[in-house]
């Protein structure tokens, strides 16, 4: 199966969810209050968010006006463009500036952070990519092993301390290991932690001012990982870790296990985040960059 399959496939209950909807509601062909009315319904209860869904809507009284929507096919071209005109260009999971590149990846409990963590180090090494991972969450079971098993699995080297220690002073040492070595690029795992712990979160803060402390300018890419299956929640985590912390991109995983693929619209459109990877599948390949174009026909095409 070709990577476009596969992304259509991992898509499938989103499109049931959302497209097939939107599908229902147009085939009739007249395109009036009550069809807006229920096409608003299904943007909303998609996850899309109210600010893409009030610009959608708005448009979409236009074309109609106008006399521009005939038939579904029609429709769905608006719905391409309107999708297109929010999302933008890609803007995927890329290293640059000077070396060491310092990735310092967050999240709540559960997201899938450390397998993400381990798949862009898989992938990076793959590349020619030499990579360290610093374990700084030292607070989860086992957090430190997994990390180490993903460690040995991509070929990257480790940085860790024993449980319970200092989070912060993880970073630093991998940091400065990644200049003495020569390393390409630091992955920093951090603990999950809820979003509206303020505790927590002082304490992320911590990490990034010591990795400055470190490499002025790092992190270069402040990742967090979030989990679509929770729609409207991962849009309220995104925001509340970007005003801790400043987040760079995020990584939007279990696309294949929910109808609420919508989120990807209300991120891009509430906070103007780059959304860098999408997760549409277990397997190491499933965790893909982000391509707008890819995301929208794999949608309508599906």
């Amino acid at each position: 199966m070709g990577l476009f399959d596969r992304l259509k496939e991992g898509l499938q209950k989103t499109r049931r969810g959302f497209i097939g909807p939107i599908e229902q509601v147009f085939r009739g062909g007249g395109v009036d209050e009550a069809v807006i009315e229920r096409f608003e319904e299904i943007l909303i209860t998609s996850d899309v968010g109210t600010a893409a869904t009030v610009e959608i809507i708005d448009h979409l009284r236009a074309e109609a006006e106008s006399g521009r929507l005939r038939d579904y096919n029609d429709v769905k071209e608006f719905l391409r463009r309107e999708m297109l005109a929010i999302l933008g260009l890609p803007q995927p999971f890329v290293l640059y500036q000077e070396r060491p590149f310092v990735v310092l990846c967050v999240g709540v409990n559960g997201v899938g952070k450390t397998t993400t963590i381990g798949k862009i180090a898989k992938r990076l090494t793959s590349e020619g990519h030499s990579v360290i991972m610093a374990a700084s969450d030292t607070f989860r079971a086992a957090a430190i092993e997994q990390l180490q098993i993903w460690a040995e699995r991509s070929g990257a080297q480790i940085v860790k301390h024993q449980s319970g220690s200092d989070p912060a002073a993880v970073a630093y040492d991998a940091v400065e290991a990644a200049k003495a070595r020569g390393v390409d690029v630091v992955m920093v795992d951090t603990a999950g932690r809820l979003h509206t712990k303020t505790p927590l979160m002082e304490e992320l803060k911590k990490v990034k001012r010591v990795i400055q402390k470190s490499m002025p300018g790092a992190p270069h890419e402040t990742l967090l990982t979030v989990d679509a299956t929770t729609g409207q929640n991962a849009l309220r985590q995104a925001r509340m870790f970007d005003e801790a912390i400043g987040v760079t991109g995020i990584a939007l995983t279990k696309l294949d296990g929910t109808a609420r693929g919508g989120i990807i619209f209300a991120i891009k459109k509430e906070l103007n985040i780059p959304v860098r990877l999408i997760g549409v599948g277990e397997g190491d390949e499933d965790l893909r960059d982000f391509v707008p174009e890819e995301f929208v026909r794999a949608l309508l095409e599906g």
